[in-house]
């Protein structure tokens, strides 16, 4: 049975990075679009960053692009999203989330804490 898991999360000053990791159990179709959303406190699900598990493409959204990068290890199975320059907006749980396309989700991880302090 197909299964993400993340791991990574934690607590950072502003301007400090974390990295996460999503273990995918079972097996990944090139198709698939592999994908970060975060939820903040008392705020909806808000998409990241997506990868295209075959062609390794990749997707930020503006509030991330050029502090954030995705990428995906085939070999081991996971998808990482590195975090530099961290802010305190950035403090949500964060989502590991497979689908076919960017913001279509069939199968979500449990989550992560990220909390970034100023």
């Amino acid at each position: 049975q197909e299964r993400l898991e993340e791991s990574g999360g934690g607590s950072v000053q502003a301007g400090g990075s974390l990295k996460l990791a999503c273990t995918v159990s079972g097996r990944t179709y090139s198709s698939a679009t592999m994908q970060w959303v975060r939820q903040a406190p008392g705020k909806g699900r808000e998409f990241v960053a997506a990868i295209r598990w075959g062609a390794g493409n990749s997707f930020y959204s503006d509030s991330v692009k050029g502090r954030f990068t995705i990428s995906r290890d085939k070999a081991q199975n996971t998808v990482s999203l590195q975090m530099n320059s961290l802010k305190p907006e950035d403090t949500a749980v964060y989502y590991c989330a497979k689908g076919r396309g960017i913001a279509e989700y069939d199968l979500w991880g449990q989550g992560t804490q990220v909390t970034v302090s100023s």
